[in-house]
């Protein structure tokens, strides 16, 4: 590609670098000049335009977009026409964000004539919502790089970018109760779930109280198996403290296991994730009972689209787990009630 100040007689048919405006004429950057817009510009006193001409083999920024759009783009994304080089990415269905995060930054290493953008991976999203953007920076890219770029999306195992549709699933809510615990707070809590998996189209099928005791609560998570749930979640009148505390014995005591305790993420820190005949159960820590962002949240959507949470994936969640104080614990670094702690 070529760039730089032409005649405008030898400028013809390249494209425009920059707007340009002369009297009543306007050639727009990036069109093409067209011998009678030329003669225009001319006669209006213009001699020379700055102007982009493609070399042989070069491939023009819209086609390079729209091709490495396409091929980075799962079959639950939907790829927008391109336009000045750009080419936007949506999700075809209300799920979770899944990003190769080593794929893209192989295509971002590429040249700096080619760039790929998302938002953050497992971030929930609506259907329509822009998820990602391809764009190339110049005119246009010789047809090597533009190969290079697409032999990196081939190496990806599955879609670089794609969207987890949420399943349909069927939640139920156990909330362990303690002499001192408000009923209010247990509605609000129940209220609040219900707000968070409205967006996934999941349905509390079970709901339940029972004492803060270990046997009390492994009574009651059999009973909530007769309901079939796709994903169980226990709230505890008492935030967990270690792994032989109530929640996760009374799990190991229904014949289930305890997969992970804890993760990096503040408010958070207190999350237990575990399974129960091979469906996923959640110790909540305690300031899931807010509806401002948490730890919780990241767990929980993960679970709602059917995507696994590994050890692994919870302990790689520190960098960024640091989140802003929520109103439920405005001083957690300061002491505060356990109900309120995690």
């Amino acid at each position: 590609m070529k760039f730089g100040p032409l005649a405008i007689d030898d400028a013809v048919g390249a494209i425009a670098a920059h707007t340009v405006r002369a009297g009543e004429v306007v050639l727009k950057k990036g069109s093409p000049l067209t011998a009678e817009t030329a003669g225009r510009l001319k006669a209006a006193g213009v001699e020379s335009i700055v102007a982009v001409q493609l070399d042989p083999g070069d491939v023009g920024e819209d086609e390079a977009a729209l091709q490495l759009a396409q091929a980075v783009a799962g079959d639950t994304v939907t790829v927008e026409r391109p336009f000045t080089g750009r080419s936007n990415l949506y999700a075809r269905d209300a799920g979770v964000l899944v990003v190769d995060k080593a794929g893209i930054d192989r295509i971002n290493a590429v040249h700096e004539a080619i760039t790929v953008a998302t938002l953050p991976a497992f971030k929930p999203v609506v259907e329509g919502e822009m998820i990602g953007t391809v764009k190339i920076i110049p005119y246009a890219v010789p047809g090597g790089v533009l190969d290079e770029a697409l032999a990196c999306v081939r190496e990806v195992p599955g879609a670089a970018i794609r969207v987890a549709p949420y399943r349909a699933a069927r939640v139920a809510v156990i909330s362990t109760i303690l002499p001192g615990l408000k009923p209010s707070v247990i509605d609000k809590t129940v209220r609040v779930l219900r707000e968070r998996i409205a967006p996934s189209g999941a349905e509390i099928v079970h709901e339940a109280c029972v004492a803060h005791d270990a046997d009390a609560l492994e009574d009651e998570l059999r009973r909530a198996r007769e309901k079939t749930p796709d994903l169980t979640i226990v709230f505890g009148a008492s935030a967990i403290a270690d792994r032989r505390d109530v929640i996760p014995a009374a799990l190991e005591g229904a014949g289930g296991r305890v997969e992970h305790f804890g993760m990096p993420v503040d408010p958070g820190n207190l999350l237990l994730v575990g399974a129960l005949e091979d469906k996923p159960v959640l110790g909540a820590p305690g300031c899931a009972r807010s509806p401002k962002e948490n730890g919780f949240d990241w767990v929980l959507h993960r679970l709602l689209a059917g995507l696994p949470v590994t050890r692994a994936d919870i302990m790689g969640l520190g960098v960024g787990g640091l989140l802003m104080e929520i109103v439920s614990r405005p001083q957690p670094r300061q002491g505060g009630t356990p109900e309120e702690e995690g």
